[in-house]
């Protein structure tokens, strides 16, 4: 039985439709690549699973189990974490701030545990492989390079024990070596028996890390394959096709 389950969903702006009908299942330790190009319905696909937006049409189950209601708190209660493009972190605050932010380690009376709260953060700095003798717990945000933070927005899904990470282009403007950091992180979710949604507009990056592939096109799925049923090449070559409106199952 898949972890997740988006059946039929759909979502209009106004006049404009731009997800329709689509479904996607998410199994354990699965990485899923959602690819597609500007204006596929990428980011409200993933924002209906986030609970961002309340699917107009659709069914969501979780373990199997129909959701009667869906938003962000109910998402992050099922185990769903977004790391977003712009990793929402707060730069001048500390690593240890920007884990707990909203969500504090409190004292009986309420008060800020702060002493346990930053030996978690070391813990979870170590786990992750931020081993740098430059970075430690109460180092701020800012002092970080991309791949960094991105591990950091990794450890807090971690730490909020995360059944399903959504990454929203995780490896834009970063170089090489930053960006296999962060497929060393996304490695690290899988050996916790976490799940990924892996949102990049590099066909190279999505085919290194993703076990399969859901292609949205105008708001509809237009096919979904594994990693051992096609090649970065062929995901190009099928992508260019399905842009210029040829059916990649007849074609």
């Amino acid at each position: 039985m898949p972890l997740f389950e988006f059946k039929n969903l759909s979502k209009r702006f106004g006049r404009i439709e731009a997800v329709s009908g689509v479904d996607v299942s998410i199994g354990e330790c699965e990485v899923v690549g959602i690819l597609g190009d500007n204006g596929a319905g990428k980011s409200t696909m993933v924002g209906m699973i986030a609970g961002v937006y309340q699917p107009d049409n659709g069914e969501i189950l979780v373990d199997g189990r129909r959701m009667t209601k869906w938003d962000v708190a109910i998402a992050r209660g099922a185990g769903i974490e977004t790391v977003f493009q712009d990793r929402a972190l707060a730069d001048q605050q500390s690593i240890t701030t920007n884990i707990f932010m909203g969500r504090e380690i409190r004292k009986a009376l309420g008060f800020i545990d702060v002493r346990r709260q930053r030996q978690e953060s070391a813990t979870l700095i170590r786990e992750m492989g931020l081993t740098s003798r430059l970075i430690d717990p109460d180092t701020a945000i800012l002092t970080l390079s991309g791949g960094e933070r991105q591990g950091v927005s990794i450890a807090r899904a971690l730490y909020y024990r995360a059944k399903l990470v959504i990454l929203d282009e995780p490896t834009t403007a970063l170089s090489l070596t930053e960006s296999e950091k962060v497929f060393q992180f996304i490695r690290k979710l899988k050996d916790e028996r976490c799940s990924c949604i892996f949102i990049s507009h590099n066909i190279y990056h999505s085919y290194d890390i993703c076990d399969r592939f859901v292609v949205l096109d105008r708001g509809k799925i237009a096919y979904q394959c594994s990693k051992e049923e096609t090649t970065a090449e062929s995901l190009i070559k099928d992508m260019q096709k399905i842009a210029k409106g040829v059916n990649r199952m007849s074609s």
